[in-house]
């Protein structure tokens, strides 16, 4: 076999020049994607409700304390307007120091904006009536409490001499509290 004659190609020849072009492009390429990245995303995701209920941190009650501040005693969870996800609802009162302050029920929603706090939407007792609650459930989207007063204002707040059962109902947009039994004396 004889060799081939083949013209001397200098193109064909790598050098180091060659490969530290070839490096500083590829450089160059990488640095560049790196900037370059896609636009966050901004389509709303259409998903199930959140089954998460909402906490009551950073809620404001519409309690007046004076120099106490409203605790939530009790607190319970449930969906109450059947659009799938829960609501809170909460027992708050002044955090006095002796007797027994009246008691309010609120309920709480989700926030407007991610991170904020939660909504209160509804009263369900307002603190005026001068009750407390022992008993608070949601049961199948009705709320229901046992709730404790007096006949009249000369019995002591310590002894509440009333006892009735309060239920209410989401319907129509609004809480209906449904009829109940007369209250019985303790």
């Amino acid at each position: 076999m004889q060799p081939s004659a083949l013209p001397d190609l200098a193109h064909t020849r790598t050098r180091p020049v060659h490969w530290l072009a070839t490096a500083a492009a590829m450089a160059a390429v990488v640095a560049a994607a790196g900037f370059l990245q896609p636009d966050a995303a901004t389509a709303s995701q259409a998903g199930p409700p959140t089954t998460t209920p909402p906490g009551t941190v950073g809620a404001v009650f519409p309690l007046k304390c004076d120099a106490a501040k409203p605790a939530v005693v009790k607190q319970v969870s449930g969906d109450l307007d059947g659009d799938g996800s829960p609501e809170t609802v909460a027992v708050v009162r002044c955090a006095a120091g002796s007797g027994t302050p009246p008691s309010a029920i609120y309920v709480l929603t989700r926030p407007t904006a991610k991170g904020g706090a939660p909504r209160l939407v509804a009263t369900l007792l307002d603190p005026a009536l001068k009750q407390s609650v022992t008993d608070l459930a949601v049961q199948d989207g009705d709320v229901t409490a046992t709730l404790l007063g007096y006949t009249t204002d000369a019995v002591p707040r310590c002894c509440p001499d009333v006892q009735e059962k309060a239920k209410w109902h989401w319907q129509g947009g609004t809480f209906l509290r449904s009829a109940q039994a007369e209250a019985q004396s303790m």
